[in-house]
């Protein structure tokens, strides 16, 4: 799951917590919302990281160069 993944699920929780009022038996559709915008807001922090691990730019070493001046 990317963070397009996670953002999705992050407005769908939106979604269900506050722009419906559906009525389940069952189902208790606020809690599942709230459980999705958690989950898609813990899973967009990974993934940050996770981006942010991969850029980490890594300085080359300058290469030793010795000058020697053999004349005798």
């Amino acid at each position: 799951m990317g963070i397009g993944g996670c953002i999705t699920l992050i407005a769908v929780g939106a979604i269900l917590t506050f722009a419906t009022d559906w009525e389940l038996d069952s189902v208790n559709l606020d809690l599942v919302g709230v459980i999705m915008m958690v989950v898609g807001i813990i899973g967009t922090a990974v993934m940050t990281s996770i981006a942010r691990r991969r850029r980490a730019v890594v300085t080359p070493v300058a290469p030793t160069v010795v000058d020697r001046d053999d004349r005798f």
